[in-house]
């Protein structure tokens, strides 16, 4: 799937393969070796990520994941302008083509992020949301949410539990700390409208954690 190795032809064979079976792509994920705020060969990353980008208009979804990497804290630090740069890049690209490209924050702060966003000229870059990254990062999920909620292009959902004093790790959904029923009140409230993703790492995982979500949101 490497967005060099497909052809047009296998990009058009994709897409019959999937309408055949009923089946659409919500989103295209892009893993990178580095993140997009590390200056070692950032200029072939970003050609990578706008050949996915147009893999992603192919194909359908029109929305891309990537790695945003650590977002310096200090506004006007050398790591923050490059970051900058990267995103405005690649964002008037995603304005041109039609493809948002969506950053997965991981722990960072949500604040920080909006804030960072908000100071570049384009409409095509939106966030991950994931409760249980930020619960581990020590992070109000809930907070997050309605500091995030204007950017939020899709979410992951999945759930945290403390399994020390200082510690919470990532656990199947509904089997965590996280409350899903002030969650669901919460994107009611924002009426976000776009793709869930379920994380799990069998088909059984993933059945139940459907038919969770199905019993807790609207």
């Amino acid at each position: 799937m490497a967005p060099t190795n497909l052809t047009a032809t296998g990009r058009r064979e994709i897409t019959h393969l999937l309408r055949s079976h009923d089946l659409a792509i919500s989103a295209i994920n892009c893993p990178l070796r580095r993140g997009i705020d590390v200056a070692v060969d950032l200029e072939p990353r970003l050609d990578y990520i706008r050949d996915a980008m147009t893999l992603a208009f192919d194909l359908g979804p029109r929305l891309i994941i990537i790695p945003i990497g650590k977002i310096a804290e200090k506004e006007d630090s050398p790591e923050r302008n490059m970051l900058k740069e990267a995103l405005l890049n690649l964002g008037k690209f995603g304005d041109r083509t039609g493809v948002i490209v969506a950053l997965d924050l991981g722990g960072d702060d949500p604040a920080i992020a909006v804030d960072l966003l908000a100071k570049l000229d384009t409409g095509s870059l939106a966030v991950i949301y994931n409760p249980a990254s930020l619960a581990v990062a020590g992070r109000n999920p809930h907070d997050a949410l309605r500091a995030l909620h204007r950017r939020v292009a899709m979410v992951h959902a999945q759930d945290a539990r403390r399994i020390s004093p200082n510690r919470m790790g990532a656990v199947p959904l509904g089997h965590g700390d996280i409350d899903w029923l002030q969650l669901a009140a919460d994107f009611t409230e924002i009426d976000y409208r776009g793709w869930w993703t379920i994380l799990a790492d069998d088909r059984a995982e993933a059945k139940a954690s459907v038919a969770f979500l199905q019993r807790v949101m609207p």
